[in-house]
């Protein structure tokens, strides 16, 4: 058997082999290389002046800023310009997929998407000096609103700026959030709307019900606060309670799509399953992988040297997941209602894993991976499709 990947003593060096001079005609290739590129970002230049235009049309005329018809018709034509051009069409593809995004974030900033007469209202944000509270404060002053903040520190207290405002938002840690409920939600008015942000939904639901009389909507965003553009990120509503004349669930749903926000309407029951999935199942795969790396004494380094595209994914992934706040991974795994069916079928799973591949049953491990396999079925041809995709674009950075 060989030695385990565990912090080696390499030897050093001897030196690398000197670079070779580079000859005239590389350099002239090059320069006219760099003038091709200018000309290329002079073009992209002229293209983002007609989106600022088009970001103008679609805004006065409601037009919405994603037309998925449009995107696979220019998609389509730009792969067919790569026929005798000598480069092949995924790379179009892949180049113009960027320059959409880049379009629909521009027009997202022009505010081609939000309504010519919007309401301005007062939003309050409890917690708004955390990362999601100044994620939604930006969001939301975007769009025209008042803004009222209340955070540790602050001048003014969480029940004080929520008796003052139409919107009351609770953006605290999720161990926070239902004791902060308990304290804002009788301050609220009567006709308006109280919401969260937290990765669960029943127990935050149900207490907002029960700490108010107003509209209450639960809402879960699917992102962080650090991403670089909203454009095709998802947030979820779990809608509790409706009271007066207002339609908060339409409302909420029109501020976030003029933002580049893609709606997702659920049950807080049927939110929390598919978390113990997305999230649970996720992290706590993600964590027992770096535990045992850690507990291996791996050398991270060692492992690169031989690393395939696909590890490489999954380190990044886990170095990533270890790098952020423990907390926060620990609220959104131990506050979730399905945690532990999730975990027994995790350890379930590898025991059946583990007696296959231990007793080098290949008939076991066989039927065990074929009826993974079919569970997954069409979805499989996908997932080659698109980590292929996620492949390239990490080999292309190293």
């Amino acid at each position: 058997m060989g030695a385990p990947l565990s912090r080696p003593k390499r030897a050093p060096e001897s030196g690398h082999t000197p670079f070779p001079e580079i000859p005239e005609a590389l350099r002239e290739l090059r320069s006219q290389i760099d003038e091709v590129d200018h000309q290329f970002v002079e073009l992209l230049a002229r293209r983002n002046q007609l989106v600022s235009s088009v970001a103008d049309v679609k805004r006065r005329s409601g037009v919405p800023i994603r037309d998925p018809g449009r995107e696979a018709s220019l998609l389509e034509d730009r792969r067919s310009l790569a026929g005798g051009s000598g480069i092949r069409p995924e790379v179009i593809e892949s180049l113009f997929r960027v320059i959409l995004w880049a379009s629909r974030d521009r027009q997202a900033t022009l505010k081609a998407a939000v309504p010519r007469n919007i309401e301005p209202l007062t939003i309050a944000i409890i917690g708004g000096r955390g990362g999601m509270g100044r994620c939604l404060e930006n969001l939301f002053s975007m769009l025209g609103h008042t803004m009222l903040i209340a955070d540790i520190g602050t001048e003014r207290t969480p029940t004080e700026v929520a008796s003052e405002a139409d919107v009351v938002i609770i953006a605290v840690n999720i161990e926070a959030t239902e004791d902060v409920i308990k304290e804002v939600g009788p301050a609220c008015r009567a006709d308006a709307l109280l919401m969260d942000i937290t990765s669960i939904k029943q127990a935050p639901v149900s207490a907002m019900m029960e700490s108010c009389s107003c509209s209450v909507i639960g809402t879960h965003p699917l992102f962080g606060p650090t991403l670089h553009s909203l454009q095709g990120q998802r947030i979820v509503l779990t809608p509790g309670r409706i009271e007066g004349d207002r339609d908060w669930t339409a409302w909420l749903s029109d501020m976030f799509r003029a933002c580049g926000l893609t709606i997702l309407e659920s049950t807080p029951e049927d939110h929390d399953r598919a978390m113990s999935i997305v999230q649970v199942l996720t992290h706590y795969s993600t964590e027992v992988l770096g535990r045992t790396m850690q507990k291996l004494d791996v050398s991270v380094q060692e492992t690169l040297r031989f690393t395939s595209p696909i590890y490489h994914m999954e380190l990044l992934m886990t170095a990533r997941h270890f790098a952020q706040s423990a907390d926060l991974y620990a609220s959104i795994e131990m506050s979730n209602p399905n945690r532990d069916r999730v975990m027994q079928h995790f350890r379930s799973a590898a025991e059946e894993l583990h007696v296959a591949i231990a007793n080098e049953d290949r008939d076991g491990f066989r039927t065990l991976f074929g009826e993974v396999e079919a569970f997954f079925g069409d979805f499989s041809k996908t997932a080659l499709e698109q980590s292929s995709f996620l492949i390239d674009r990490l080999v292309e950075r190293n």
